[in-house]
């Protein structure tokens, strides 16, 4: 049965063993089907082959859909129920019965199409805590994701950069119709730039086991909010280049998708939750790679559609607009820039990492904090309360080492940093100075303050946060807090927290 009238006979509610509603709607692209019934959804692959994907016989669908229903299984139990035969008797096509099967799909709990992050997107009902609890979900996935010698492989630099060589080959015959040829030499100048000046983060990368069996095609139409609960589904099945990746190429299809989207402020909320939660800010170094990938994955695919001449005149201006769209932005990552170091200064309580998060987002910063450091650093889950030896003199000079090492990497490479922390010590501040000095790095020092009475009744009502500081600690910070000196207060900025203090930093950045 060809596949046309495969999907036909699949619109027949006889066709499933249960009731549905009354009309069955079919949602298609170019490698698949999927039927909603009501309660469930029944997705079909179709029988093609484009070489990186290939479900040209009945035994391959069976073997894929199979993939995809294990490795959704384990991220997304609520959703993929299991593979059934599709058969044929009596000219009767049913799903899960006896006779001659025909082809196989898979079945799946249905949720609303509303629940989509796309569709929450698109009605304006994505808020800003839902893509903090994305960070920590993907965070988690990614944390119990595997990685073995074979998988760690596909972090070679020759298989990363053939895959990226492929899509400027399949493009080049786009120019002048949706990109420029300034614009398309200098997007591939970057990343062969790259893969030449830094191949190391790509070895570090491998040593620190970030090359891992992923989910390969993370964006908005692949999440969903179903009974309160974020799932990812709908993971790469088909082909391992795709899926065993580095987890910066994961989540820079997420952060991609919004930036497209124009909401850097949910992307930037996105990747400082997930960076805080892994601490692995180290993939700094090479996620403007992927992301540049990813934009123009998504500028190709929409180039191709410009060849389909099934599609119609306004599908075809659409796919064009797109194209174009996607194609500055994944020229846009390449653009080098001036990193600055923000670094907060100021007691527990003091209101430091509420501004932080507020100047992050406006200006898209990476924001680290001390608190996340320490915890990595220990061991420690970000969640659990740390005991005296994480507080320790040691500690610190080890959390607040760490954090500056991480500041100057952040902002050589072109980012907007903000250091989180009391930074009470010259010894510290004076390094980070020393630090922008040599590198000719923006620094400015935001001191936040408040009365003491202030800071204990913020601190007695905080609640779901990773810092552990108590009340009690006030007075101790207090007195063990030096001044700025005449060199640090050139670089200082005080600011009232208890008055409006987002009119106090609006022209500062």
């Amino acid at each position: 049965m060809d596949i046309s009238t495969l999907i036909k006979q699949l619109q027949n509610p006889n066709s499933y063993p249960h009731t549905v509603q009354d009309s069955i709607k079919v949602l298609q692209t170019h490698a698949s089907a999927i039927f909603l019934t009501g309660n469930y959804a029944y997705k079909i692959k179709k029988p093609v082959d484009f070489g990186f994907l290939d479900y040209s016989t009945l035994e391959k669908r069976q073997h894929f859909l199979n993939q995809e229903l294990v490795m959704n299984q384990a991220i997304a139990p609520d959703i993929y129920l299991e593979v059934l035969p599709i058969t044929i008797k009596n000219d009767q096509v049913k799903i899960g019965e006896e006779g001659k099967i025909i082809d196989y799909v898979l079945k799946m709990n249905q949720f609303p199409q509303d629940c989509l992050f796309i569709n929450l997107f698109q009605a304006g009902k994505l808020e800003k805590k839902h893509l903090e609890n994305l960070g920590k979900v993907v965070a988690e996935f990614h944390k119990n994701t595997q990685t073995n010698d074979y998988i760690r492989r596909f972090g070679n630099i020759e298989m990363i950069k053939k895959s990226i060589d492929e899509n400027y080959e399949r493009t080049e015959k786009y120019i002048g119709i949706v990109q420029t040829e300034k614009q398309y030499q200098e997007t591939k100048e970057f990343t062969n730039h790259y893969f030449e000046l830094k191949q190391n983060y790509f070895k570090q990368r491998q040593q620190a086991d970030k090359i891992r069996e992923c989910h390969g095609d993370l964006h908005l139409k692949n999440v969903c909010l179903w009974n309160g609960k974020i799932e990812l589904f709908d993971r790469i099945e088909f082909n391992e280049e795709f899926r065993y990746v580095d987890v910066m190429f994961d989540i820079a299809f997420t952060i991609m998708d919004l930036d497209a989207r124009n909401r850097t402020d949910f992307s930037n909320i996105f990747l400082n939750t997930y960076l805080e939660y892994t601490g692995d800010w180290q993939g700094l170094q090479v996620l403007p790679l992927y992301l540049s990938r990813q934009a123009y994955v998504r500028a190709k695919v929409n180039s191709m559609l410009l060849d389909d001449s099934n599609i119609s005149e306004k599908e075809h201006q659409k796919a064009q607009e797109d194209a174009k769209n996607y194609y500055h932005l994944a020229w846009k990552y390449t653009q080098q820039h001036q990193g600055k170091i923000i670094m907060m200064s100021g007691l527990s309580g003091s209101g430091k990492t509420t501004m932080a998060k507020y100047l992050a987002q406006d200006i898209n910063a990476i924001l680290i904090r001390s608190d996340a450091v320490r915890k990595h650093r220990g061991n420690i889950p970000l969640d659990e309360t740390g005991d005296n030896e994480l507080y320790s003199a040691a500690m610190n000079q080890e959390t607040y080492k760490t954090l500056i090492q991480l500041g100057e990497m952040m902002a050589k490479e072109g980012f907007n940093v903000i250091l989180d922390a009391k930074f009470d010590r010259h010894q510290w501040r004076e390094t980070v100075i020393e630090i922008a000095k040599k590198y000719n790095i923006s620094l400015t020092i935001l001191y936040c303050y408040a009365p003491l009475k202030i800071l204990s009744d913020r601190l007695s009502k905080r609640q779901g946060d990773i810092s552990d500081a108590t009340p009690n600690l006030l007075k101790q910070q207090q007195n063990n807090a030096q001044d700025f000196n005449e060199k640090e207060m050139s670089y200082v900025k005080i600011i009232d927290t208890t008055n409006n203090w987002k009119e106090q930093i609006k022209d500062l950045f």
